[in-house]
């Protein structure tokens, strides 16, 4: 039993509240236990000077924490996010770039700005689990706009933190689990259950082939769980 009573293989309590910045093209604040993350989406209509004349569309995103969102307060820096951020925001919109068909988006933007709310662990697979129905959103809004004729977006994707606690695989660490984890490891996965991403790290001593098999098990599990409330918020 872990310190917060689940099983080895339990999420903890979520839920995602699409909608819920009024003024956004699409939004969505997830709340994963004591982890809660707003995802705003905004579309512009340019994209970067990289990508002028090609007639390709661009998704990117930020990543920030409010300076209480953890236990310690952080410090703002408006200028230049720091390398944490810098790394978790462009996860993030990798993931939702490996899923949205880009050419037939026009040259728009879609910007997905994450800001971790309270932090308890995970953020930045909550950020990736609601950035895909703040997408969603987004273009459905463009649909209506006439930007787009279709959802652009080919498959569900949702994120998980997975890891060895006391020896044990477990599923979605909380903070606590996850500064004592022998493992840590984030998952980013499809609806069909393909692998966008994975990062793991052995803080202590080395995983074997086997017990990555087991943590991926857990994996695909828990995002099965949260693309299945993607789902049922979308209404679809």
């Amino acid at each position: 039993m872990r310190s917060d009573g689940r099983q080895p293989d339990e999420l903890r309590p979520f839920s995602m509240e699409r909608g819920y910045a009024k003024f956004a093209e699409g939004s969505c604040l997830i709340k994963m236990g004591d982890t809660h993350v707003l995802v705003t989406a905004t579309v512009e209509d340019r994209v970067p000077p990289f990508m002028k004349n090609q007639g390709r569309g661009w998704l990117t995103a930020d990543y920030s924490m409010l300076p209480r969102s953890g236990r310690q307060r952080n410090n703002r820096d408006p200028m230049k996010p720091n390398g944490r951020s810098m790394e978790i925001q462009r996860l993030i919109g990798r993931s939702l770039r490996t899923i949205v068909d880009l050419d037939k988006m026009g040259e728009r933007t879609i910007t997905l700005d994450c800001d971790a709310i309270q932090a308890d662990g995970g953020t930045r697979t909550a950020a990736i689990t609601a950035a895909y129905v703040a997408t969603y959103d987004a273009m459905r809004w463009m649909i209506k706009q006439c930007m787009i004729k279709e959802i652009l977006l080919t498959e569900p994707c949702a994120a998980i933190s997975v890891g060895i606690v006391r020896g044990n695989e477990v599923l979605d660490l909380n903070y606590d689990e996850d500064s004592s984890a022998a493992t840590d490891m984030n998952v980013v996965m499809t609806a069909s259950g393909r692998f966008i991403e994975i990062q793991g790290t052995a803080e202590q001593n080395p995983f074997s082939a086997e017990t990555l098999g087991k943590m991926l098990r857990l994996a695909k599990k828990g995002i099965d769980e949260l693309i299945a409330e993607q789902h049922r918020v979308l209404e679809l």
